[in-house]
């Protein structure tokens, strides 16, 4: 197990454990962008030069390497694309100078690792760095590597995060690939669509975790990833996964559906739901949209709920009312094809 000692997040939404529905931010043309913090931590003249990507994870992670009291050693951030749009303007910048002079900032910012390159020369660390870029996995396999890197070095500490952002580019091939809905809905109406695509989303989340429990908000105890296209087989997976998990008798509190909206996979969610007779469902994808790490930003809910033993009434599909909530079980599905089990407790 991993112990989660603080997190942050750069989110469309102001707080992710918004209290009433009325108080969630409303997606523009299908699209749920991130309400930008004043990153006062970041030097303007670096800020400046920022994509957006790289602004994000910075401006989620500095504030918690400030307050750690002890020193990080290693950075492992899961993104699916990085600053993608930062690639395309050098790109366009290649054409468009006849691959003359151009301008270095939009390359250097473009790559997937600029994020934690960026996080440790501000913060000069010279620990373990890198970047897992696995599409819908990203965020899984950087929690992964953290889980493994605790298990060689019990004692250390490590920033954990996922990050992604809205690229035009990106946007636009994946609307038509029929990944977002064609008609406009609204994130407050999201689950009552039956059409096919969901909503375009963004935003970064981070977590300081190592193996001492002492003031720690929440453990992540188990992580299970998959890549299945039979809704028999993903209710198979989270049967063992349960089976292998959880203690005689015990229950899970919570179950935080990944549903998105999207007509095509309900199928996957309403099995899950089935075998989870004794947890209350709730949803989160109407607060960030969804995209290739937002079970970084379902972490950051699962780890506040426990924490804070609150489930906002937006939240919740069906309500199977608990004194208290000690466990939180995440599936996520990217894109029909990637799934991920993550079991949280207080």
């Amino acid at each position: 197990m991993i112990y989660v000692h603080q997190i942050a997040a750069v989110s469309p939404q102001r707080d992710l454990l918004v209290e009433t529905i009325d108080e969630v931010n409303e997606s523009v043309n299908n699209i749920l962008k991130v309400v930008e913090p004043p990153y006062e931590g970041i030097p303007l003249s670096i800020l400046r030069r920022m994509g957006k990507a790289v602004r994000m994870g910075v401006g989620a992670a500095l504030p918690l390497i400030k307050n750690t009291t002890v020193p990080l050693n290693g950075i492992v951030i899961g993104t699916a694309n990085g600053g993608m749009e930062d690639c395309i303007k050098f790109l366009n910048q290649v054409i468009e100078f006849e691959e003359g002079t151009l301008t270095p900032t939009n390359f250097v910012q473009s790559t997937p690792n600029a994020i934690a390159a960026q996080l440790s020369l501000l913060s000069s660390n010279k620990g373990y760095n890198i970047t897992h870029v696995n599409r819908g996995l990203a965020f899984e396999n950087a929690l992964l590597d953290v889980w493994m890197l605790l298990k060689e070095n019990p004692s250390h500490t490590y920033l954990l995060g996922g990050v992604e952002e809205i690229s035009s580019y990106n946007y636009n091939i994946d609307h038509l690939a029929n990944w977002f809905k064609d008609e406009e809905v609204s994130n407050k109406k999201l689950y009552h669509s039956t059409s096919k695509g969901t909503l375009s989303g963004e935003g970064a989340a981070m977590f300081i975790v190592n193996n001492d429990p002492q003031d720690a908000i929440a453990k992540i105890d188990a992580l299970h990833l998959m890549h299945a296209e039979d809704v028999s087989e993903v209710k198979s997976q989270l049967i063992h996964f349960l089976n292998k998990h959880l203690g005689k008798g015990e229950l899970v509190d919570v179950f935080l559906s990944g549903e998105s909206g999207d007509i095509r996979f309900v199928s996957f969610f309403q099995n899950c739901e089935h075998h989870m007779k004794d947890s209350t469902i709730a949803r989160f994808k109407h607060l960030t949209g969804d995209f290739a790490t937002v079970s970084a930003l379902s972490l950051n809910i699962a780890c506040q709920v426990v924490n804070k033993n609150i489930l906002p009434d937006h939240l919740i599909k069906i309500n199977r009312h608990k004194h208290s909530v000690n466990t939180v079980l995440i599936y996520n599905l990217h894109k029909g094809v990637q799934h991920s089990f993550m079991l949280v407790r207080k």
